[in-house]
């Protein structure tokens, strides 16, 4: 392996252990008693669980950067190179949407399922506030030539979507936007990841890999790394502090508090920087975390299909063991569950790299088959 890439590999490592805590989140989100819920022990999983998505959305804005930098040229000629990237964020984008099927026919979903069905299908998750970010980084890729420029406008994207979430979730989008597009604002539809603050996780990766990739050329790697996580950890406690009722300033829901989105970048931060050091001083090359972190897509996509996606008499997994597993039943799911994406994760790498076209055949054709039998299903 080139020197240059295995020095990127800290990125999959985070992003692979952030979709393993990923499964396990879904699983005892779905699978667990609710009774179990209400311990202490649960509250502090809990904790943890919720640095799962901005940590994938962070991970996300930061390898973008690394795959577009030095690049802008190239793109901007319109050729193969945008066309792929253009192509993978449609494909997120339609992933995301796919998760909220209940059924894989319009004319069944359109004519059999209630309006709260309906609506429920335009809610916005992790994915789909990815696929938005992307677009929004690539584009400025394309149009902004200066990097000074580029980085200043993203450096406001970032500030903008964290300062002003309390007042964009106090707002009702639908009454000047149909829900479809009102659902990226807020969470006043149900939406789960609105672009308010989620999309600023991804942006903060943006900037965070720019520096990263600066400190880097000037073989300051280390130090930028340290400063990382020393920064990562004060914001984390100063988190903790400001996040008290006696000295919380904000009325807003948790979520959309600026001090709430410090406090998880803190800990992004510092978690970012354990990686570099785990891949540094380990040396390693390859493992099944990294195997996951390569294939997060169609990782993250299955493990939901597993769980939720309705088969059988439109029974799924979720509906028929919903809230009924103990602690150790949640754990033998996750690990199941665990095992089976790594193994389909393993084998889906080492087929590309063995045949990579037809691998994006595959998947072309997958994604376009799928799409077909929605469209005319019955």
């Amino acid at each position: 392996m080139p020197k240059d890439k295995a020095r990127f590999l800290f990125v999959d490592l985070l992003r692979g252990w952030a979709l393993l805590v990923m499964i396990e989140v879904h699983v005892f989100n779905v699978l667990m008693q609710p009774v179990l819920k209400n311990t202490q022990w649960f509250k502090v999983l809990n904790f943890a669980n919720g640095l799962v998505a901005p940590s994938f959305l962070f991970i996300s804005g930061f390898a973008f950067e690394i795959s577009t930098r030095g690049k802008t040229d190239e793109l901007r000629k319109f050729n193969y190179a945008l066309w792929k990237k253009l192509g993978r964020i449609f494909l997120i984008i339609l992933a995301g949407y796919s998760l909220h099927l209940p059924i894989l026919s319009l004319r069944r979903l359109m004519h059999f399922y209630s309006r709260e069905t309906i609506i429920s299908f335009y809610n916005v998750d992790v994915l789909q506030c990815i696929a938005i970010g992307l677009l929004f980084v690539l584009i400025l890729r394309l149009v902004i030539r200066s990097e000074k420029v580029y980085n200043i406008i993203i450096i406001l994207a970032l500030l903008t979507s964290v300062v002003l979430s309390p007042l964009v979730w106090q707002t009702d989008f639908t009454a000047f936007l149909n829900v479809p597009l009102a659902n990226y604002f807020n969470i006043m539809n149900g939406s789960f990841f609105p672009l308010f603050p989620w999309v600023g996780f991804l942006f903060a990766g943006t900037v965070c890999c720019k520096y990263y990739l600066e400190a880097r050329e000037k073989n300051k790697e280390e130090k930028f790394v340290q400063q990382l996580i020393i920064t990562g950890t004060v914001l984390a406690l100063l988190g903790h502090i400001f996040l008290t009722p006696a000295l919380n300033i904000f009325t807003c829901d948790h979520k959309a508090n600026p001090v709430f989105f410090l406090q998880r970048l803190g800990y992004i931060f510092f978690l970012l920087g354990v990686c570099w050091y785990y891949i540094e001083k380990r040396k390693t090359k390859s493992s099944f975390v990294l195997d996951v972190g390569r294939e997060s897509l169609i990782v993250y996509w299955l493990h939901l299909q597993f769980l939720y996606r309705r088969f059988y008499h439109e029974t799924s997994f979720a509906s028929i063991y919903g809230d009924k597993f103990d602690i150790w039943g949640c754990i033998i799911a996750t690990v199941v569950l665990a095992v089976i994406m790594i193994i389909i994760a393993k084998l889906w790498g080492e087929f590309k790299k063995k045949h990579r076209p037809i691998a994006s055949d595959i998947s072309i054709g997958i994604v376009s088959l799928t799409v077909i039998i929605f469209l005319i299903g019955f």
